[in-house]
């Protein structure tokens, strides 16, 4: 079967219920309760050891072990380049004691025994690690009690390696416990944490490339993305899309000029009860062909909504009227007495950072497949955030969460646009009023017009120096608050107890010791009605590192000091910046270890530069300071200042990922946030106009080409911690060293995103 041959096994379509799904649940004495799946048979490889008369042996629902000795690791992660399922692999080989060559990963849909299923922020590995490692050690544990049952022998004489368990003189596999009916056991959630794993240096297989076990699907065509869905009677949905982004509803619609084009069916004016589309009108066709000529050809009578004049000046004059008002925001921190130290300080420094609309722009277009079988309705696509999309295409369709399903497919690209499933909605509302499946492509226009893209941000900073440190600092965020469309009542709550969005303030929480710092956040619910905002490749600190990082080279410059030991003096590791044990542990001292390293790394400091180039850098956390990334850039940049023009000749980059699972796939993230943070900085972005999103293809959208892309040295720390993530980190870093490599150079201080030559030129003058 193709598992075999590529090592991965193929999640299949579930019913509604446990039971269908073969999932089993057993008491035991002690309210104890094993959980374990099984697939039916014919479905891989479980379905084949039950077909030879044992049941696949399952620790936790994490893994199973069948009579071939075949490991499948249950995947709740979204697969989108990043090869998550064979890091998953890797971390159960460790501690189950298999052969490589034994294991297979299943991604699996979305039922709710699986728990929250999230695939973002550079957590997937971070949050896994444990529960993974566990399972594999009780895995490997359950085979050396089965061998010593069996042999009549105590289970400490005996050890396992190689997917075999071994002693006095004997020797016996796993397939074979397993067929044998021999294993058993079960394992409760505190159990399993209390189990002894491997010390870091005792790993074989944690820290070693392997190949990705997704990779010969992807290449040979196998591999099967929510575009490729295919289901028997299925029928093509084209939006036509509303003059604004959000707002807008359909007075009238009028397809009579469309039913000319062949294998056109109708349009459909759709309500949405989620809320998600106040306007939603689709054509129907056939064919995707056909219901993109007759979308052209439909007339709709929009009324524009409330948000038909909005653009990016609106944004920023809403920011800053909120700014001015104290009473406005919530406390993200609030640290001795910024406000009042910088009233007494003889010079106080002030600058304001902004960034434009960030758009998401994966390279599969935003789609949706829906069907309603057997009483339940069944959405096929890829998806970021399974346990949230549930409930919202519930909400739409009007029925329980307990009667959707969502198949999970392969990602062509996700970057956190399929964190919202805003996009199952259409296909679902139209597959209901029709009685048939119903598949929904966006075209490129479509995707990018109706993406949840990063909000824009305005941030307003005021420090002071004093002996050479920062002594105060405020920090000032405006912007829209993802979590507010993403997931209504997923806020947190800030220090002064009101309600807040972490993911709209992560990275102003910094590593540096500063005895008055003030942050404040504030929802600029304009910028969240006009364009409902997203999660985007490192959310937050994307912009808020953006400009805490410039600003501290203007305050290094204001103190008359170097930006780097500028750096360093405020990275003592003191008090909370310590960190904690397991993740963070070390704090503020490791995020100066690897800046050090990108210093000695680039040449920073000992490495001469030609007139009109110079160094930059900047430091950052990742996502967010719980699970923190240590990063650090430094760029390298040459100005021309006469025309402004620069260029981007070297960017130095380094991690500390605490245990790098897979230092192939580690590398291989870093590269990809680092372009993508090079992408950010200097190319990407749109306008807002008259409500509505400018871009409409990659020529008004235009991220970083390859004849672009600068030399770049990416590398990591991996000292044996707890893991972290590598996916986004470097995207943070970027711009704020590009951006202070520019000021080095030729003194001009571009403070919006993206950074052109137009700005430095105009920044100079």
């Amino acid at each position: 079967m193709a598992e075999i041959d590529t090592r991965i096994a193929q999640s299949q379509p579930a019913g509604r219920g446990l039971g269908r799904r073969g999932f089993l649940v057993s008491a035991l004495a002690g309210g104890t309760v094993a959980m374990g799946w099984g697939v039916l048979p014919g479905t891989g490889p479980a379905g084949r050891a039950r077909a030879a008369g044992a049941a696949p042996f399952s620790p936790s629902n994490l893994i199973e072990i069948d009579a071939q000795s075949i490991v499948t690791v249950n995947v709740t992660k979204s697969e989108m380049g990043q090869h998550v399922g064979t890091a998953f692999a890797q971390i159960v080989c460790e501690e189950l004691e298999a052969p490589w060559s034994a294991m297979r990963i299943r991604h699996v849909d979305s039922d709710p025994k699986w728990g929250l299923m999230i695939t973002g922020g550079s957590w997937s590995v971070n949050w896994t690690f444990a529960a993974l490692s566990q399972a594999g050690a009780a895995g490997r544990i359950s085979m050396i009690n089965a061998a010593a049952k069996q042999w009549g022998v105590p289970a400490n004489t005996l050890t396992a390696a190689d997917g075999k368990v071994s002693g006095g003189g004997k020797t016996i596999g796993y397939g074979e416990l397993v067929a044998s009916g021999a294993v058993s056991g079960a394992w409760s959630e505190d159990e399993l944490k209390k189990l002894p794993l491997k010390p870091a240096a005792s790993y074989k297989v944690i820290g070693t490339s392997v190949q990705a076990l997704d990779i010969p699907l992807k290449v040979n065509g196998t591999a099967k993305y929510g575009i490729d869905v295919k289901l028997p009677g299925m029928v093509y949905g084209k939006i036509v899309l509303p003059p604004t982004r959000n707002g807008a509803t359909a007075k009238s619609v009028d397809d009579s000029a469309a039913k000319g084009v062949p294998g056109f069916i109708k349009a459909l004016s759709l309500q949405d009860p989620s809320g998600k589309f106040t306007g939603l009108v689709l054509s129907i066709g056939e064919t995707y062909w056909a219901a993109m000529k007759g979308a052209a050809l439909v007339k709709v009578d929009w009324d524009a909504g409330p948000n038909a004049k909005v653009d990016d000046a609106a944004l920023v004059a809403e920011s800053r009227r909120l700014q001015a008002d104290p009473n406005e925001g919530a406390l993200w921190v609030n640290d001795g007495d910024a406000i009042g130290a910088l009233a007494k300080a003889g010079k106080v420094v002030t600058a304001e950072y902004t960034t434009g609309l960030n758009l998401h722009a994966p390279m599969e277009p935003t789609n949706g497949t829906a069907e309603f079988r057997d009483g339940i309705w069944h959405f096929h696509g890829g998806n970021q955030f399974q346990t949230a999309s549930v409930p919202l295409v519930a909400k739409a369709m009007g029925v329980s969460k307990s009667d959707v399903v969502l198949h999970q497919y392969w990602l062509g690209g996700g970057f956190g646009r399929r964190l919202e499933g805003d996009y199952f909605i259409p296909a679902g509302l139209a597959a209901k009023a029709l009685g048939r499946p119903v598949k929904v492509v966006y075209s490129r226009t479509d995707d990018m017009r109706l993406d949840c893209g990063r909000s824009p941000s305005w941030q307003k900073l005021s420090g002071a120096v004093e002996g050479g440190k920062l002594v105060a600092l405020t920090h000032d965020v405006a912007c829209g608050w993802p979590t507010n469309n993403v997931l209504p009542g997923g806020l947190g709550e800030a220090l002064d107890k009101k309600k807040i969005d972490v993911f709209a303030i992560n990275g102003a929480d910094v590593w540096y010791t500063l005895p008055n710092h003030h942050v404040r956040l504030i929802d600029n619910k304009l910028a969240e009605a006009t364009v409902p905002p997203g999660y985007l490749r490192s959310v937050a600190p994307g912009f808020t590192v953006w400009g805490l990082e410039s600003f501290v080279d203007e305050m290094a410059h204001a103190a008359g000091a170097d930006p780097v030991a500028f750096r360093l003096a405020h990275l003592d590791g003191a008090g909370k910046n310590a960190g904690t044990a397991p993740v963070t542990m070390g704090g503020a001292l490791r995020l100066a270890a690897v800046l050090k390293q990108a210093v000695e790394r680039s040449g920073y400091g000992t490495r001469k530069l030609p007139e009109g180039s110079a160094f930059g850098v900047a430091i950052g956390q990742g996502q967010e300071r719980a699970a923190a990334t240590f990063t650090a850039c430094v760029a390298e940049v040459t100005v021309n200042k006469k025309s402004g023009k620069f260029t981007v000749n070297k960017l130095t980059v380094v991690y500390d990922v605490g245990t790098a699972i897979s230092p192939d796939g580690v590398k291989a993230q870093m590269e990809s946030a680092t372009l993508w943070g090079l992408s950010l900085a200097l190319h990407e972005s749109t306008t807002i106009r008259d409500g509505a999103i400018a871009a409409a293809n990659y020529d008004g959208y235009t991220p970083t080409r390859m004849s672009q892309m600068p030399p770049l040295d990416v590398s990591f720390i991996s000292a044996g911690t707890f893991p972290t993530g590598t996916g986004e980190p470097a995207t943070t870093v970027i711009a704020p060293a590009i951006g202070n490599a520019i000021a080095m150079a030729s003194g001009a201080r571009v403070r919006s995103l993206p950074i052109t030559a137009a700005k430095v030129k105009a920044a100079m003058a």
